[in-house]
């Protein structure tokens, strides 16, 4: 038996646990007529930087379920060094919210500047690829509890929108 066939302990995990961070440079092949990275990059490296969280804290395979909010606050320009930033908010049962948050750096200015904040919402699956329960998170700070009380309003106003049609 392997360790997906296993139930996982639910005990409650800290945010600290799921926190992931990757970085990568901004290169030509990734850019835009205006010489920018293209926001489908962005997108592309929020999602992969969200799942490894979600994953870190559920240890189980996770999909995105939605992308609630993203904002590009400002461009990226080829050559700057990316990174992403991401921890799960708070867990719903089998979904988990992640946050975001993207900095990039001019290593030649030596200039650092929050470009883009993104919320996705993973749900854990079993072998069979069904939804399963998801350990609790435990926010400390009061970052984490500001985000953790954040993450309910934003499910309550995503419930919502869906049950309007």
């Amino acid at each position: 038996m392997d360790g997906m066939d296993q139930k996982p302990e639910l005990e409650p995990r800290p945010v600290r646990d799921s926190i992931s961070e990757i970085s990568e440079m901004a290169l030509p092949n990734d850019a835009n007529p205006l010489g920018n990275l293209i926001g489908g990059k962005v997108m592309h490296l929020v999602d992969i930087c969200a799942a490894i969280a979600a994953a870190r804290h559920s240890r189980r395979p996770v999909v995105t379920a939605s992308v609630d909010y993203m904002t590009f606050l400002h461009p990226v320009h080829i050559g700057e060094l990316v990174t992403l930033k991401a921890s799960v908010n708070r867990v719903f049962h089998t979904s988990m919210e992640v946050g975001v948050k993207v900095i990039v750096e001019n290593l030649r200015q030596r200039s650092v500047r929050h470009t883009s904040s993104a919320y996705l919402t993973f749900v854990a699956i079993d072998r069979d690829g069904h939804p399963t329960p998801v350990p609790p998170v435990t926010p400390e700070t009061e970052t984490e509890k500001r985000r953790f009380e954040e993450a309910g309003r934003r499910r309550e106003y995503r419930l919502k929108s869906r049950a309007r049609g």
